[in-house]
């Protein structure tokens, strides 16, 4: 049987994989957050201090690696990539793809993704805010959403606002982090409106006019790492350099266990979502 002592180390190295008490200060503390006209917390714009950026950069290539593999098993010919940043994540396809469309909201990645495709006509960069009617050169066979349907408040019209511009039987491929037990100073940080259940995810597909193909938690041992964090331990920014040994044992152990077993739930949602013929 362990011990207090013991239950609470365990407890503060989950915390110190994910992130550090920023009202202590050092390594884990971020950029502070942003405030739009409506009073709400919204995400910092992109780059090297972003938030987000420090669970699926760098730090975490297996993290990113494991994204891109759930992923691409469901990515056609033509793509939209909705809040693509700097463009790290649909880099991944290059060489496989005959139309992409990058996008994002924020100016400095506008103009970052402006610049890193000027000259290359196969892809097409646009400034998204969504919900919002998507002018682009043509409809996409796949939309990949990357940790962004929980920033919007109204997901239903916003996946409406995708489909239009989806080919009939096209998918609409959505990560999105998984359930509010695991909400905490992190996510208001960066503007999350919520997580996501597999069932408050169908019910926003299927009032969105789409079919749910496929549907799942996943990193479930991320997700009890999370609940720790930042329901036990209060954190409120991840730590780059306590990622890194995250990223080397927590990611392929959970990549490893679901292989053969559906997790109950996990730190992420994922949804495939079929666009009606």
């Amino acid at each position: 049987m362990q011990s207090l002592g013991q239950k609470k180390s365990i407890a503060g190295s989950l915390l110190g994989l994910l992130g550090s008490d920023p009202k202590k200060g050092g390594p884990g503390t971020g950029p502070a957050p942003h405030v739009n006209a409506d009073g709400d917390v919204v995400q910092p714009a992109a780059g090297e201090g972003a938030l987000e950026n420090h669970l699926g950069g760098d730090e975490a290539r297996n993290y990113r690696k494991y994204e891109y593999e759930t992923v691409a098993p469901y990515v056609g010919r033509s793509m939209l990539e909705v809040g693509s940043g700097l463009g790290h994540f649909s880099e991944q396809f290059a060489g496989r793809l005959d139309y992409l469309v990058v996008s994002d909201n924020d100016p400095y990645c506008v103009g970052e993704l402006r610049s890193r495709y000027d000259g290359n006509d196969d892809v097409e960069v646009i400034d998204l805010a969504l919900p919002d009617d998507i002018k682009i050169r043509q409809k996409v066979d796949t939309v990949v959403m990357m940790n962004v349907l929980e920033h919007i408040k109204d997901d239903v019209q916003a996946l409406r606002d995708l489909a239009a511009v989806t080919e009939p039987g096209g998918r609409i491929v959505i990560w999105v982090p998984g359930y509010m037990q695991l909400y905490g100073d992190f996510d208001r940080k960066v503007g999350h409106v919520t997580r996501y259940t597999p069932q408050t995810m169908e019910a926003s597909v299927r009032e969105a006019g789409l079919v749910p193909e496929v549907l799942k938690p996943m990193n479930f041992l991320g997700g009890i790492a999370w609940w720790f964090a930042v329901r036990r331990g209060g954190a409120g920014y991840p730590d780059p350099r306590l990622v890194k040994i995250y990223d080397r044992t927590v990611v392929p152990t959970t990549r490893a266990i679901e292989r053969f077993v559906r997790p109950p739930f996990g730190q992420t949602v994922f949804c495939v979502a079929r666009v009606p013929r």
